[in-house]
């Protein structure tokens, strides 16, 4: 069944490379998927999924079966904006195939994702893989802007119940089984205007965000180690000010910290951190706030929710590690390297806040997602597609 699974997918890999074209030709920013969205609906319609809709969030959602066993396979269709385009060698949106691969924006991070979760449909399908589960393919919005969102959407309002998501995110070909959790907070301060011809008059916001800013720097080199996930860490990545003038001392300000979160940190450690740092610098009274998103769904929805993102881990020893290892060694021929991501996933809702095993594999190496001149190997299509099937099919000899 394995051989078999594999040529059916090498006989799809050119419907796998239109639709990943098809796909990378409509520019799909996070809030703004609606048409492709409405392009991947019209596919799992005319693949003959069971059941298609787009629910109130934006997410694209096909069904195969009617099993008792439910599963899903998840891709975001949102990508990043293509940067300064004279970085690009040619129309991040022209998608097109050369050296093996195809180019364009999306094609990693990661429309190849759900380019070969759709061609696993076909494939079970043609070999009647889906008739003990429930599978559900999952083209989530906005994960861009806000990982995890759709998968809360679906979780909790929603009436798809998992018991394994399959994240199609790049890996390389390779299975990842967590990675580090992520928050974005805000540190503000306080200051005093006064003209800035005489500065010792008032109270210069910017010296004292600085400072605080110095010892968040200092905080990264301390944070806790993880043997598998790695380091924690902390970074500012954006400064803000007010003040009434170029010639005024400003009277606020305020940075944004990405703070990533290894196994064993969490939300409230990571604040009283934060909190300690700004006592080093002498501002004991600065304040500390968790972001939260509540942008509106191209649906004009608005889901709100803390910018608080859980770690999460697979254990190795999870049956579903090690049958999607035995899958991948029967289906491609080699032993898989079990990794995680560096960057986050979906996964931050569906394992670190519901507790729902998660594994991943994708198409395309993570190190050119956000990059210019985006490519995917044609080939990784192929074989991501074939594994996906190769899964439920080993997960169906479970007894």
């Amino acid at each position: 069944m394995y051989k078999e699974i594999f040529a059916r997918a090498k006989h799809y890999e050119d419907t796998s490379t239109r639709f990943l074209m098809d796909m990378v030709k409509i520019p799909s920013f996070s809030t703004k998927e609606k048409e492709v969205a409405e392009c991947i609906l019209k596919e799992m319609q005319e693949i003959g999924m069971d059941d298609a809709y787009i629910d109130p969030l934006g997410n694209v959602i096909g069904r195969l079966g009617l099993g008792k066993k439910v599963i899903a396979f998840d891709a975001h269709i949102d990508t990043v904006y293509p940067g300064d385009l004279s970085l690009w060698d040619f129309d991040p949106f022209a998608a097109h195939i050369k050296d093996g691969k195809i180019w364009g924006r999306g094609t990693v991070d990661q429309k190849s994702g759900m380019a070969s979760m759709l061609t696993s449909a076909r494939i079970m399908k043609d070999l009647d893989l889906a008739k003990e589960f429930s599978i559900y393919f999952t083209g989530t919005v906005m994960e861009e802007d806000c990982d995890g969102l759709c998968w809360q959407y679906i979780l909790q309002e929603g009436e798809i119940k998992p018991e394994l998501v399959v994240i199609t995110e790049p890996t390389n070909l390779n299975i990842y089984r967590g990675h580090r959790g992520r928050m974005e907070m805000e540190v503000s301060i306080k200051g005093l205007s006064c003209h800035g011809s005489a500065p010792e008059r008032g109270d210069n916001a910017i010296y004292k965000i600085s400072r605080i800013a110095l010892e968040i720097e200092k905080l990264h080199q301390n944070l806790r180690y993880d043997d598998f996930l790695g380091k924690g860490s902390i970074c500012v990545t954006q400064v803000f000010f007010t003040g009434p003038s170029q010639c005024a001392v400003p009277d606020s300000a305020r940075i944004h910290l990405d703070r990533r979160l290894t196994f064993g940190e969490n939300k409230e450690s990571a604040v009283a951190e934060v909190q300690d740092a700004c006592k080093k610098a002498g501002y004991p009274d600065a304040t500390i706030e968790i972001l939260t998103y509540q942008e509106a769904a191209y649906t004009g929805f608005v889901y709100p929710t803390e910018k608080y993102y859980p770690t999460w881990v697979t254990p190795l020893d999870s049956v579903y590690v090690q049958n999607a290892a035995d899958a991948y060694t029967k289906t491609l021929g080699t032993k898989p390297l079990i990794d995680k991501w560096t960057f986050s996933t979906n996964g931050v809702s569906i394992a670190g806040m519901k507790g729902i095993p998660c594994i991943g594999l994708g198409p395309g190496n993570e190190i050119y997602a956000h990059a210019p001149n985006e490519a995917c190997p044609i080939e990784h299509l192929t074989k991501a597609a074939a594994f996906y099937a190769a899964l439920v099919y080993r997960l169906s000899q479970e007894k």
